[in-house]
């Protein structure tokens, strides 16, 4: 999954922007069962976790879904731009990451998809160049329909990996943002077997965060993994009016994303 102004894969070494049932088993003392993992959407048929002995199967009916993506903690007005930066993976290097929500849509299982492209360079150089879909249901929740990924090394196109759309060959949407997070809610951000299996849980809501675009109140704070790297696990921190704004590797890594500046 993208970084993305609230699902980015922010954390450096791990595509930004980035959203999920059974946790990973690298996910140590806070894992939950299956059992504990929420449905999705009311707008929808129940999502049920394999590991209830059910199976992942959402069932988006266009007629569920509107035309904007207006959820407070995941909003995606056009041509709103979100900057990011955090340390590269070498001593002195800035990953600047720069997030934009596109005039253009796509549609994806016959609903109208919000495009949004996230860019990332150091020193100019271009690393990643990826173009998410995101829709939002009647109740306000968010759902990740794919992206499009394109990976560079030293300037030139090295591999797609990571890219899915759902509807197409077995992959499945998923929650990015729900439409009333509550604490120790756990859900699929997305689902393309071997490829994005993205997770997230939300761990913390309440309280401030600063960062170097200002300082934000009432954020809501989530853990994201996926079991494709089960000791790599990231945090997230959302604000309300703005989207992700902070994000950080708290297990299997090191590094972080600030938001420098958003523009709505």
């Amino acid at each position: 999954m993208s970084r993305s102004p609230a699902h980015p894969h922010v954390v450096t070494g791990v595509s930004l922007v980035a959203a999920v049932a059974l946790l990973a088993s690298g996910c140590g003392s806070d894992s939950k069962t299956s059992s504990q993992v929420a449905s999705t959407s009311t707008t929808t048929a129940p999502v049920i976790d394999p590991g209830d002995g059910g199976v992942y199967a959402p069932q988006l009916d266009p007629a569920d879904f509107v035309a904007v993506v207006d959820n407070p903690y995941f909003p995606l007005a056009v041509g709103s731009t979100w900057i990011f930066e955090g340390p590269g993976d070498k001593p002195g290097q800035t990953e600047h990451i720069e997030v934009v929500v596109q005039p253009e849509t796509k549609e994806i299982l016959g609903i109208t998809a919000t495009v949004v492209r996230d860019t990332v360079t150091i020193g100019g150089v271009l690393l990643e160049d990826t173009y998410d879909w995101y829709a939002q249901d009647k109740d306000g929740n968010v759902w990740y329909l794919g992206e499009a990924v394109k990976n560079y090394e030293e300037g030139k196109l090295v591999d797609t990996d990571g890219s899915f759309e759902a509807g197409v060959d077995g992959a499945l949407p998923g929650i990015v943002m729900k439409a009333h997070p509550a604490v120790g809610d756990a859900y699929r951000q997305e689902l393309y077997k071997g490829q994005a299996e993205d997770m997230g849980e939300v761990i913390a809501i309440g309280g401030d965060k600063t960062v170097p675009a200002g300082t934000y109140s009432d954020v809501v704070v989530t853990k994201d993994w996926n079991p494709l790297e089960p000791d790599v696990i990231e945090q997230k921190t959302y604000a309300p009016g703005v989207g992700v704004i902070f994000e950080e590797h708290i297990q299997g890594g090191t590094g972080n994303s600030a938001l420098i500046s958003f523009t709505p």
